[in-house]
């Protein structure tokens, strides 16, 4: 089987994990906690970063600390993974679903204007498979509107608008290090923000509400908060990622670009980026009229793993909402994910091409 995604381990970070495992720090104490927020807060050039159990946490705690409350409306892509949107309800605020643009994946700007009210407090911005939206266009509206965005990072380490690396453009970015992403700890996440007093509430909130004082150095909590603390193990699991992410994102744009090459002369679309955005390409994606389905079926009696693009948030049970989103629609009906990982050798990207190039010449298209 050829898998869709698997993360590149290196003997540096079993070497990592096991001091953890000799010394006993493996909790959320340790020294691979600072030593990952800040190698992270290097690469990245964000102010403060601080680690997290996932990226989802991460968004709720993005939320609770811009004092997101109930009935705030939050202006969100229904074309997204669903935590971009769960994360409201979590705060008992209300999404507001907008379209995507059919060419990047990325939020409908146009569209998202007109959706701008007195109630609409903040912009949940997804950078959908690496790609980035137009982040100059983005901060023109929340000055306009006195809004607050959080940039939705989970898929996009390594990408880059106008030389700036994504999550410096928000008041808050998170990012997601499943075993999947660019980067993993198996599990974690990181909230970020170039804004102290933001930083600090998302320290503390993580924390279980903590408050230290000079008569109370103890379990005295100042306010609810939450366990969502990374441990020293992932920590220094991420660690040893970071250091090699140049050389991970390297070989994922090799392998983006031999998937054109060879998929060039197909009834095929790849998500197209401005001249201004340098993609992480995270994982490549490729858009068919009307067959993604039958690909799929086909690809995975060839052992080789893909996935669809995602279902529209908005019609998931627990929203319902009834409006259409054509453009969106268009993309999870007929996008299909390939495999992307570093470690993918180009016999494999050859050998998974030319099964998509068997399938169209079975379907009669070339």
């Amino acid at each position: 089987m050829i898998n869709l995604y698997k993360p590149s381990i290196s003997f540096q970070c079993k070497k990592y994990v096991n001091e953890c495992l000799n010394s006993n720090w493996i909790s959320s104490k340790g020294k691979f906690i600072n030593l990952f927020e800040n190698e992270f807060k290097k690469y990245t050039k964000i102010k403060y970063c601080t680690t997290v159990s996932n990226g989802t946490v991460g968004l709720h705690l993005a939320l609770l600390a811009l004092g997101i409350k109930s009935g705030d409306e939050i202006i969100v892509p229904t074309f997204t993974y669903i935590a971009s949107v769960n994360c409201i309800k979590y705060v008992n605020a209300k999404p507001i679903f907008v379209d995507s643009d059919i060419h990047n994946c990325q939020i409908d700007l146009i569209k998202l204007k007109k959706l701008v009210n007195k109630n609409t407090k903040a912009m949940i911005i997804p950078h959908l498979y690496g790609g980035v939206i137009d982040l100059e266009q983005i901060n023109k509206i929340r000055e306009q509107f006195n809004l607050y965005i959080v940039e939705d990072c989970a898929e996009a380490l390594g990408s880059f608008y106008k030389k700036k690396h994504v999550g410096n453009f928000g008041d808050v970015s998170v990012f997601s290090f499943f075993g999947s992403k660019t980067i993993t700890t198996g599990e974690g996440g990181m909230v970020c923000s170039n804004s102290k007093k933001i930083a600090n509430e998302v320290i503390k909130l993580k924390g279980q509400g903590l408050k230290i004082t000079a008569d109370k150095p103890y379990y005295w909590h100042d306010r609810i908060g939450y366990n969502y603390r990374m441990t020293n193990i992932c920590a220094a699991i991420g660690y040893s990622q970071i250091k090699i992410i140049d050389d991970i994102l390297k070989k994922k744009r090799e392998i983006f670009e031999s998937y054109k090459k060879q998929l060039c002369q197909l009834p095929i679309n790849f998500i197209k980026d401005s001249k201004y955005v340098k993609d992480s390409k995270w994982l490549v994606v490729i858009f068919l009229e009307n067959k993604s389905k039958k690909l799929f079926q086909f690809l995975k009696k060839k052992r080789i793993e893909t996935r669809p693009t995602f279902n529209l948030a908005s019609k998931m049970p627990m929203y319902g909402v009834k409006k259409k989103f054509p453009n969106a629609e268009e993309l999870s009906k007929r996008g299909l994910c390939l495999p992307s990982y570093p470690d993918l050798q180009l016999k494999q990207i050859k050998y998974i091409c030319d099964s998509i190039k068997q399938f169209f010449k079975l379907q009669k298209v070339i």
